[in-house]
């Protein structure tokens, strides 16, 4: 295979869901043999299940339940929202073989899947967006609502995520209305895709396809950020970033030029 050059984007392979449930049933299993305490609950999340959608759908809900939805209600919803839209399914597995590739941390699939907020957030908004497009507004804005309670995560439902999203840490990420978040993207803590201002129209960035947003960083107005971009920890970014383009500070300025997946190499430095 050849090396990529900085004029391609990023390629997205497929991710084959049934090899990936089987090695989440199996991990489980090996977990729940280890520490008996914890056996109840992974056969609840995961053993029980007879498919991935399933088992997203019950693990979702209990997260999602409070006093006014309970957590068979919001399962009725994720199992809807699975059933009617086959590409969440797609996406969610792909965020995880993201967190297993990008993450040091994470050493098995079962563990964004059972413990890391920020899949669990990335997965709650894809239904949101669901519900919001149909035309369910008021669900789709309690669902976010709920997101924020939960996990300290703010992405509006109209918001589009693609797959193979990975947010590190996760804490205090903000996504307005009218952004956008391309394929294979890196996200870590603290970062915000915001307006300048009280536009009412298109005025949140357009991220590109295997972007970097290191922790901190803040993304404001209707700006394009190229593929394979890395920003800078701390940055803020007022102007568009061309395709692999380093950029860094107050207000962001090119730095650099990106070899290959920024996203992919999680390398921090400029």
């Amino acid at each position: 295979m050849s090396a990529q050059t900085k004029s391609e984007a990023p390629v997205i392979f497929p991710v084959a869901i049934d090899s990936i449930w089987s090695r989440m049933r199996l991990e489980a299993a090996t977990a729940a043999a280890s520490e008996p305490v914890l056996a109840s609950f992974l056969n609840a999340t995961i053993l029980h299940h007879g498919s991935f959608s399933a088992a997203l759908s019950y693990r979702l809900a209990e997260k999602l339940a409070d006093a006014q939805m309970s957590a068979m209600q919001w399962r009725e919803v994720a199992t809807n929202a699975y059933e009617e839209h086959d590409e969440l399914v797609d996406a969610a597995v792909a965020d995880i073989n993201a967190y297993f590739e990008r993450d040091p941390a994470c050493r098995d699939y079962v563990q964004p899947f059972l413990y890391f907020k920020g899949f669990h957030a990335i997965q709650s908004q894809r239904i949101a967006n669901t519900l919001w497009l149909e035309g369910r507004n008021s669900l789709a804005l309690y669902l976010q609502s709920r997101m924020s309670e939960l996990w300290t995560i703010d992405i509006h439902p109209a918001a589009h995520l693609g797959q193979g999203l990975f947010l590190d840490h996760a804490h205090g990420i903000v996504i307005g209305e009218t952004a956008r978040v391309g394929d294979n993207v890196s996200m870590l803590h603290d970062v915000t895709l915001g307006g300048t201002g009280k536009d009412l129209d298109d005025r949140h960035p357009k991220v590109g396809n295997g972007v970097l947003i290191s922790a901190g960083a803040k993304v404001l107005g209707n700006i394009q950020i190229g593929d394979g971009a890395k920003i800078a920890a701390g940055s803020v970014v007022l102007e568009s970033v061309k395709p692999y383009c380093t950029v860094a500070g107050v207000p962001a300025k090119p730095v650099g030029a990106c070899c290959g997946n920024a996203a992919a190499d999680m390398d921090q430095k400029i």
